[in-house]
């Protein structure tokens, strides 16, 4: 068999799961919250709604990423 052509040892944060677990959080939470933030804003046209969906969904989707990234790092084992 022949060897691979790449091997991984990842030290430290592994940013694969991070990204993912990121991605897949904002969905869950990040919905909701820009659903409910949408309520008291008026928002007459789809442009309206689309750019505050990409405002509020990138707040959500920074403040989501830096949580997961800090849980990563610290449930990290011990070197």
């Amino acid at each position: 068999m022949p060897e691979p052509v790449e091997t991984a040892d990842p030290e430290g944060v592994d940013y694969g799961w991070v990204m993912q677990v990121t991605f897949v959080l904002t969905i869950l939470v990040g919905a909701p919250i820009v659903a409910l933030l949408s309520i008291p804003v008026e928002l007459t046209t789809w442009v309206e709604r689309a750019e505050f969906a990409v405002r509020v969904g990138a707040a959500v989707w920074l403040a989501t990423g830096i949580a997961v990234f800090a849980y990563a790092k610290r449930k990290q084992p011990d070197e």
